[in-house]
Parts: C-alpha cells; sequence; structure tokens
C-alpha cells in the first residue's frame, strides 16, 4: 500500500485528529491513514485490501440512512455516525462523511471523533449560534473576498446606500494596513488579525477580528471577520487619557508638597474648576503618619495646594498654609475611613458641614454644583485629602469621574508615600555604604592613598560604588574600585558581599586577570540566585603595585581607565584593555603591567566622576587637566581629592555615585633589598645562613639574625628537600623585614601539628611563631614561601 504524495502518516493542513482511508471501486481501502490508525487500532499492513464494511461493529447503524451500494459503505458525499470496531474489539462511535475521490470509482472516507471541540455536529452548533446573534456583526467571505453570508448585526452596521462589500473597502488604514491588505494576508497566510480599529462615518470607530475558515480537510474556503463598534469607549478614553497622561508627572520630584501642586494641576481642568489640597503635620514634618484614619476632627490638616480654573482662589476658602477647620463626624463622611471618594452637590455639602456659616465659607465655594473628595491613603496610612469642585460647569461628577478622582489620588498617596521610603532608604543606605568602606586614607610601604565618596543625591538612591585599599604580602598594595549596577540597599549590599570577596581572592595572592575571573565566577553565582537577575552586575578595576620593582599591574572589567600624573607633571590614561563587565562570564581579562616612579599619582575612578553632561564636552580631558593642575609635590592627596570633586559640573546634586581613589606610589630603596639563588644542594642552607647573618649585621638589625636565621634554614631545606632547584632567597628591609624563598614547585606547604613520634612536620609551626605574617604565593613558575618579622624603628 503506497501513501499518497508527502509521505506516510502527514497530515493535511488542519487534519490533525481526522482519519482517513482511500477505497477502490469494490470497497476495499487502498489507504490507511496515522490518524486512522490511532482511532481504531489497526496498522495500515492488517487493513490493507480488507473490505471497508468489515470494520464496522455488528450492530452498527448510522442515526440517518446512509444508502449505499453493493460495493462499499454509504454512498458518496453522504454518511452519518457509525459504530466501527476497534482492533483491541471494544466499539468507537465516529463522525464519517464519504466524498468522491480523484481516483476513478474511488471513494475518500473520512471520520472523526463525536466528542469534544473536533465533533462536526458541535461545529455547526457554533457557526449557527454565531450567525444568529445580533450583538458582534460577522460576517463570512469567500477566497476572493466576496460576501458569502452575514448576520443581522451585520447588516445593521452597513452604512445607507454601502452593498455588501463596504467593510472590505473602507477606506483608511491602520496598524495592520488596509482593511482589503489585512484581509487578504489572512486569506493567503492564515495568520488572524485580532481586534484592528479603523475608523468609519465620521468619528465612529469599528474593532475587527478576522481568521481564515477551512473545510474538514483544513483545505482554505473563505476568511470570517466580526466587527464591533467602540465609539463609546474611544470617546471616554480621549477624554481622560490627557489626564491620566499629565498624572504621569505626579511625584516626579520625590517631595510631598510638589506632589501635592501636581495633583491640583490635574484636577484643574481634568474633573473642575477648583482644587486643593491638604496635609497633616506628620506628613510635611517627614514623620511616618499613624496607621489607620484619625477622623476628621483629630487630623486638622494644613492646606499645601489649590489651583483655580480662573488663576485666583477664592478669598473665601482656606487659604495656602492655613489650617482647615474641623469637620464633625456624621454618617455622610465615613467613606473616608476606608478611601473612597464623597460626592456631594450644594445641599449635601450644606449637610455635611452641619449647616455651620463659618464652615461653609471655608469649604464651599460660590455657585458650587458640585464636589468630590478623596483621602490620599497609602499602606494603611492616612496622608492627606483632595477636594475638587465644579463651579462653572452643572454637570454632576459621574462613574469615569469618581474613578479618575481615586486614581489620582491613589498615585498622589503613592508619590508621597516614596517620597518617605526614599527619605528613610536612601539614609539607610548612605550609613551603610559609608560604613562599609575602608579608612579614606592610609600609609604604607608601597603608597599614600586617599578616596573620596560622594552619594547620589536628589531622586536617586545610593549606589554600590566603593574603593579599598590593603597590604600584600612583601610590602605590595592593592588598589580596588569598583561600581555596582543599581541603586538602593540591594547595590549596597551586592557591593559589601564583593569588597569581601576582592579582599579574599587577594590574600591568596592571584594575579589581577585571575581575581577578577573568580569574582565574575562569584557574580554569575548571585544572578542565578537573585530574583531579578538584570538587576546584578559590576565593573571593577583592580590594581597591585610592588614598591620594590615599582611595577603596577592592572585588570579592568568594564572599568573606566586609571589615570597617573608622574613627578614631572604630565598626566595620561593608561591603556588599560576593559573586559566585559562582572557577570557576562567565560571571557578573559588582560594584565596591564607598567613601572611608575616614586611620587606618581595613580587616579582610580567610577564612571559618574566623568558623566558627560551640556556643561562639559569631554568630561575625561577635563579631569586630565584637572589632575595635572592640581597634583603637586607634597600636596595632600584627601585636599587634593575634595578639591577635584568640588569641581563636578554636578558635585551639588550628582544624579550617580562619585568615586575617587588617589595613591602616590612610593620605592623601597636598592639598599634596602637582597637577593641570593642557590643549586638544590644541601649546602646551600649553610650558605644561605651565612648570607643572611653578613646581610642584617651590615643593615644593624642583630637582634633579629637569630629568628631569621631559624626561618631561612627551614625554608631552604624544604625547597632543597621537596622542591629543587634553583633556589631564590630575597631579603627586603622596610618597617618590616620580609624573607622570600621561591622555588619551581606548585606544591602548597600546610601547616600541621606533628607528633611526639614524628621526625619532621614542625617547621611551618615553627615559622608561624616566629614570623608576625607568613604566607605561599604562586607566580608563573613556581611558589613564593614568605614571612614578615616586625622591626623597632
Amino acid at each position: 500500500m503506497t501513501p499518497p504524495a508527502g509521505g506516510e502518516g502527514r497530515q493535511g493542513p488542519g487534519t490533525d485528529g481526522v482519519a482517513a482511508a482511500l477505497l477502490d471501486e469494490d470497497g476495499r481501502i487502498v489507504w490507511w491513514s496515522r490518524a486512522a490508525e490511532e482511532l481504531l487500532g489497526w496498522t495500515s499492513a492488517q487493513v490493507s485490501g480488507t473490505p471497508a464494511r468489515t470494520l464496522l461493529a455488528p450492530d452498527a447503524t448510522a442515526e440517518r440512512p446512509p444508502g449505499g451500494t453493493a460495493g462499499r459503505p454509504p454512498g458518496s458525499d453522504d454518511g452519518g455516525r457509525l459504530r466501527l470496531r476497534h482492533s483491541s474489539g471494544t466499539v468507537v462511535e465516529a463522525d464519517v462523511r464519504l466524498m468522491s475521490s480523484d481516483t476513478p470509482g474511488g471513494t475518500l472516507v473520512v471520520a472523526g471523533s463525536p466528542e469534544g471541540p473536533a465533533g462536526w455536529d458541535q461545529d455547526i452548533a457554533f457557526a449557527r449560534a454565531v450567525l444568529s446573534q445580533d450583538r458582534i456583526a460577522v460576517a463570512e467571505l469567500d477566497m476572493d473576498l466576496r460576501v458569502v453570508r452575514t448576520n443581522a448585526a451585520f447588516d445593521a452596521l452597513r452604512p445607507d446606500g454601502c452593498d455588501d462589500d463596504w467593510l472590505r473597502d473602507l477606506p483608511g488604514s491602520g496598524i495592520h494596513g488596509t482593511v482589503r491588505g489585512f484581509m487578504t494576508g489572512v486569506a493567503e497566510t492564515g495568520s488572524p488579525v485580532i481586534a484592528a480599529e479603523y475608523p468609519f462615518e465620521a468619528d465612529r470607530l469599528l474593532s475587527l477580528t478576522c481568521v481564515r475558515l477551512g473545510d474538514s480537510l483544513g483545505v482554505p474556503v473563505g476568511i470570517a471577520i466580526a466587527a464591533i463598534e467602540v465609539t463609546e469607549r474611544y470617546r471616554a478614553q480621549k477624554r481622560l487619557s490627557t489626564a491620566y497622561r499629565s498624572a504621569i508627572e505626579i511625584g516626579d520630584s520625590l517631595d510631598v508638597v510638589h506632589s501635592a501642586r501636581d495633583l491640583v494641576a490635574v484636577l484643574v481642568p481634568a474633573l473642575g474648576d477648583l482644587a486643593c489640597v491638604d496635609f497633616p503635620d506628620d506628613v510635611l514634618q517627614g514623620r511616618d503618619p499613624p496607621l489607620g484614619y484619625p477622623g476628621v476632627e483629630a487630623s486638622a490638616p494644613r492646606r499645601v495646594a489649590v489651583r483655580s480654573v480662573d488663576g485666583a482662589w477664592p478669598r473665601e476658602l482656606t487659604q495656602l498654609g492655613e489650617r482647615t477647620p474641623a469637620v464633625p463626624e456624621s454618617a455622610e463622611v465615613a467613606p473616608l475611613v476606608v478611601g473612597e471618594v464623597i460626592v456631594a452637590d450644594a445641599a449635601l455639602l450644606r449637610e455635611i458641614l452641619g449647616h455651620d456659616p463659618r464652615l461653609i465659607a471655608r469649604y464651599m465655594p460660590e455657585g458650587m454644583h458640585g464636589s468630590l473628595g478623596c483621602p490620599l491613603y497609602h499602606r494603611g496610612r492616612f496622608y492627606g485629602f483632595a477636594s475638587v469642585y465644579r463651579t462653572h460647569n452643572p454637570a454632576p461628577f459621574d462613574g469615569a469621574d469618581i474613578k479618575l478622582m481615586q486614581d489620582l489620588c491613589h498615585r498622589a498617596a503613592l508619590a508621597v508615600d516614596n517620597a518617605f521610603r526614599f527619605t528613610r532608604e536612601h539614609h539607610t543606605a548612605v550609613v551603610l555604604q559609608q560604613s562599609l568602606l575602608p579608612p579614606s586614607a592610609s600609609e604604607s610601604a608601597a603608597a599614600e592613598t586617599a578616596g573620596t565618596y560622594l552619594p547620589a543625591a536628589g531622586s536617586v538612591s545610593v549606589g554600590g560604588d566603593w574603593f579599598d585599599t590593603f597590604p600584600l604580602s612583601s610590602l605590595r598594595i592593592a588598589l580596588v574600585v569598583g561600581d555596582v549596577i543599581g541603586h538602593g540597599l540591594q547595590a549596597t549590599a551586592t557591593m559589601a558581599r564583593l569588597r569581601t570577596a576582592v579582599q579574599t581572592l587577594a590574600d591568596l595572592d592571584l594575579p589581577p586577570d585571575e581575581l577578577l575571573m573568580r569574582l565574575d565566577d562569584l557574580v554569575q553565582r548571585m544572578m542565578a540566585e537573585a530574583e531579578e537577575a538584570d538587576t546584578l552586575g559590576a565593573s571593577c578595576l583592580f590594581a597591585l603595585y610592588d614598591p620594590v620593582t615599582r611595577m603596577c599591574q592592572m585588570a579592568s572589567a568594564g572599568h573606566p581607565p586609571p589615570a597617573v600624573v608622574l613627578p614631572d607633571g604630565s598626566a595620561e590614561y593608561l591603556a588599560v584593555a576593559p573586559g566585559p563587565t562582572l557577570g557576562v562570564g567565560d571571557n578573559p581579562f588582560e594584565v596591564f603591567t607598567t613601572t611608575l616612579p616614586p611620587d606618581s599619582v595613580l587616579a582610580l575612578y567610577t564612571d559618574g566622576l566623568v558623566r558627560r553632561d551640556d556643561d562639559t564636552a569631554d568630561p575625561e580631558a577635563a579631569l586630565l587637566a584637572s589632575l595635572a593642575r592640581l597634583v603637586r609635590a607634597g600636596e595632600p592627596l584627601d585636599r587634593i581629592g575634595t578639591e577635584l570633586i568640588a569641581g563636578h559640573p554636578a558635585h551639588e546634586c550628582p544624579d550617580d555615585d562619585v568615586t575617587l581613589l588617589l595613591a602616590r606610589t612610593r620605592a623601597v630603596a636598592e639598599q634596602s633589598t637582597s637577593m641570593w639563588e642557590y643549586p638544590a644542594d644541601p649546602a646551600a642552607v649553610h650558605e644561605a645562613r651565612a648570607d643572611v647573618n653578613a646581610q642584617l649585621a651590615a643593615w644593624g638589625l642583630d637582634e633579629q639574625a637569630f629568628a631569621t636565621e631559624l626561618i631561612v634554614s627551614e625554608l631552604v631545606t624544604n625547597a632543597v628537600r621537596y622542591a629543587g632547584g634553583p633556589i631564590v632567597l630575597r631579603l627586603i628591609r622596610d618597617r618590616v623585614l620580609v624573607c622570600e624563598v621561591t622555588d619551581p614547585s606548585n606544591t602548597q606547604p600546610r601547616l600541621r601539628r606533628a607528633l611526639n613520634t614524628d621526625e619532621g612536620g614542625r617547621g611551618l609551626f615553627l615559622i608561624a611563631q616566629l614570623a608576625t605574617r607568613w604566607g605561599c604565593r604562586y607566580g608563573a613558575r613556581g611558589k613564593t614561601i614568605w614571612t614578615e618579622q616586625a622591626l623597632t624603628l
């Protein structure tokens, strides 16, 4: 048996779930679809060549007399609901249709389950229901876009003097193109168009939805289009859109009084002719109001914003800055407790005010037709009260007006609450940020440093900028500047984690590029743990300076390049190749190496210092010029940093954190270092002791000779025994005495407690007792074990 062209089991468009079989002129099965196999369980090999009647159940009957011939089931283009035999012995009911085949004398049989949305009976019932209803205009068109049938609602919608094709020829276009154009597109591609809006007949508006229709085999036969008039909805949206667009500006300044002014600016003229806002003292003095509604008599708010369509606020009403008189409690003001709007005409407002002439004069403008009053509530706290009056327009307030009043007051209350929360969070973040930063100035053998931090102001919360300096082994120093993406407490907390991680990784004496790679892994883990991954990420610049070699190595993760001012006064940016920001992953970082003469000043900073603005066309050049002008011999670094940030164009109210770290390099004199190289020979231990004792005597450090001799003996002995040669011994004298032993092995030394019966294993324990600090770092080849001993100066 050969399947139709296209492959076995391949269904035509729209035939999913429809079983099909092809019969010859004798009623025998010559082709069997995969859907038929799924419906009845018989494979194509099992039914090939068998009469189709053998698949009928013994008691099979159609719901309507099928008619038929001797050679096959019910006749061509006929059918009904039949009971068919399943391969398992059960009976399956199916809706069967027979159609003439292109094969001479053959018949195509299609069958589908009568249950669910795939049943043809349900499809017919649904189509009848759609065409018989009179609320949604529906029309069916053929593939040439000619009208086939319409319902009564479509006929009623048709403009006078137009034929049935009026919708197809409707002028104008929308985002889907012309009506004829999108109808043609739906007919050709089958991609539906949903709720496309088109104008017709002056200012009327239609919403059109169009889908393609297909027959039982999925062959396209036309399109169906539904039309709903949305003119009234469009007019209502247009009427309120201006007010809602203006409402976006409420609360932009994060100032409570400014938010009140924004609110009345929207209320007039959107809702009325006069509007005012009153705030209690807690709001004006920056305190959180207590939970719940304090009552009209206890609140005694103060008027903070007014607006009149005529420009002048009536003298009789409560003026700006005055307290509003208390209103007696009544059932009419009870909705205020739950934040609802009070709608009142002149008579009701007089009743609410208890017919008190004094209160009426302060609350009720002359000629008032109606008023709306709404409390400003958020998170159960009462922040104030807003009122709007109509004096020129006699139309009463409708439901849309009330909804707009509620929305605007809710937004204003949210703005006030945001102002409170911003103030608290900003203060907390600043305190936390400053407590996490290191001391602003530090002194070491490698450099003198001074850091300056200026938090963002205005409506921007504190960010995650940080700087850090800390000593490393062999008198080296680490300089770090970073900038966490985002603002607020989350950015500050992320900054704290990254600063701790940098210190921990730097203590391992990793090179700058490997340190950033591991820091990048940490940020990726933090992003995986965070609910909002797009809020994480950071830039970072890490630099190592060695005062012995005067070499500075640095690597950047998407951070601005540092600047350097040399002792001769020249200033330049270092050509550090910036890698990707932390969190991107799978990207190497490049190490930039340079040699700095003593008294060079390095400037590490965050992008807030070089942010572009209207006053400075080239902030990078301006920063370099300022550094060259301010950095002078002997000038304190903290004073240079203060003057540099004071000259920043936006230093009064920066829109981003500004961080600056200055470091003036130092160098260890050549006569304060000594270095020797030995072969991997046990005799080298004796030579090393002799060399060290001679050098310490020359330096006048006889008091350290005994402890240093023991340290050198242990380190050189271990190198000879376990690492091989060459072995390099170096002494550095500064504020501490540094002893280094370098060997070609990468084996990590491990401190342990030896047993009484052990012959060795006490060397590192002894070194730890004699030295104030010790550790191990790895280089490109081999490792270096170092110790530090305090010197009495």
